[in-house]
């Protein structure tokens, strides 16, 4: 045990599930560099935070410029920062989203986004999808469905929500048409017998889950969602926290697929660490929100938002360079699948990448072997990720500006883990 670890053992609860007990004094790029001189290829981006690695260059001298001429306002007085953040948002944002509420985290943003549904349309219960993870506070745990474990212990948790199913191919043998077939009649059947349209708020979705495993939401499915909002009166709210900001190959998920959302919900890569997360929707709905209904004082803090802007600019020629690191690593993902009988499934989109660790039967998910294959990872100097209820999928999540010749050597690594696993 570290002399860091025992002194955090003194003062900071247990509840944090560090990855290693080494202490990082430098990072830059890809690469994390401990006290005892390892240098750590850095492919969690602190949970698809940061998107562009760590220090870059333009966000670092937007902090230290906004740094030296205010910090903090708590909503008392007005800055440009605040202004120039939501200009360089509403450009990359899909049609439609043009007002921006700025909050702390993604857990806050998501509880935000369903008050205004909520406030604004009358009625008072919100749709969520099995295997979401929308955070971690009393309000978004409640939508929260990724593991039940983050609910035990929390009931009664906030009333009128409703699950249904969302598309998992793999997961239920079957391809994504299939999948998305049996999720929409689900959702039409929870419409019929549990919860009429007219008592609904929002679907309230990831199109393309995270914690949960990975799993695109398709075309299909997303779009039968728009048409059953469209036809019920719904608010469409796409959750892409994890998602947004050039992860899956487009500034976002729903501009992959063409399918407009009624309220977008981001975080995470949003200023490449620092606290900052927002909901945006069309103007006509913000506006019909009473001032009062909602608050915030740190969201919008002066700092976060001169990063978010820098990162929204440094990200422009990131992004479209996305796609053809996505195509290379899904290439050599797809040929360690045919060599290693313990690689499942590979799914997802852009540098957004699910690995299912399976057993012998091919199917059933084996949490041992990400377990092993973790380790071996960071003995070799690489930090990852899993994610799913059974935690035995790699979370593959490398920097959108990570070069080819890291995203070689990281999964250089895992095949090693994955040979000595199966070995």
């Amino acid at each position: 045990m570290t002399d860091l670890v025992a002194r955090q053992n003194q003062v900071i609860a247990p509840l944090f599930a560090f990855e290693t007990d080494e202490t990082v004094v430098a990072s830059e790029g890809s690469w994390l560099v401990t006290t005892t001189g390892r240098r750590i290829l850095d492919f969690t981006c602190g949970i698809a935070v940061s998107n562009l690695g760590h220090q870059p260059e333009h966000v670092k001298r937007a902090i230290i410029d906004q740094v030296n001429q205010v910090w903090h306002s708590g909503s008392t007085f007005r800055y440009d920062s605040l202004v120039r953040w939501a200009e360089n948002l509403k450009e990359i944002t899909p049609d439609g989203i043009e007002s921006f509420f700025p909050m702390n985290s993604g857990a806050e943003a998501v509880e935000g986004a369903m008050k205004l549904a909520r406030k604004t349309s009358g009625r008072q219960g919100i749709i969520t999808f099995r295997g979401g993870f929308h955070g971690r506070t009393m309000g978004s745990v409640s939508y929260t469905t990724s593991k039940a474990r983050y609910r035990q212990g929390y009931h009664p948790l906030v009333g009128s929500v409703f699950v249904s199913p969302y598309p998992w191919p793999f997961r239920w043998k079957m391809d994504q048409e299939a999948a998305s077939a049996r999720a929409l009649e689900e959702l039409d059947y929870t419409l019929k017998h549990v919860v009429t349209p007219g008592e609904v708020a929002a679907f309230l979705v990831e199109p393309m889950q995270g914690e949960g495993g990975y799993y695109p939401g398709g075309n299909t499915f997303l779009q039968g969602l728009r048409d059953r909002a469209d036809e019920h009166g719904i608010l469409l709210a796409f959750d892409e926290v994890q998602t947004g900001f050039g992860r899956t190959g487009k500034w976002f998920t729903s501009q992959i697929y063409d399918i407009r959302p009624d309220i977008l919900i981001m975080g995470k890569g949003i200023a490449n660490g620092l606290p900052l997360s927002a909901f945006g929707a069309a103007k006509e709905l913000m506006d019909s929100w009473p001032m009062g209904s909602h608050g915030t004082t740190y969201g919008g803090n002066p700092i976060s938002c001169a990063a978010s802007a820098a990162t929204i600019e440094a990200l422009q020629d990131v992004v479209p360079q996305v796609p053809k690191l996505s195509d290379h690593a899904f290439d050599r993902w797809n040929e360690l699948k045919g060599e290693f009988r313990t690689v499942g499934d590979v799914r997802g989109l852009g540098l957004m990448i699910g690995v299912e660790l399976v057993g012998d039967d091919g199917h059933t998910p084996n949490p041992d072997a990400y377990t092993a294959i973790g380790k071996y990872a960071l003995d070799h100097d690489l930090m990852i990720l899993p994610c799913g209820p059974d935690t035995n999928i790699i979370r593959f999540i490398p920097p959108l500006n990570v070069s080819t010749n890291e995203l070689d050597k990281g999964i250089d690594i895992l095949a090693d883990g994955l040979a000595a696993y199966e070995a």
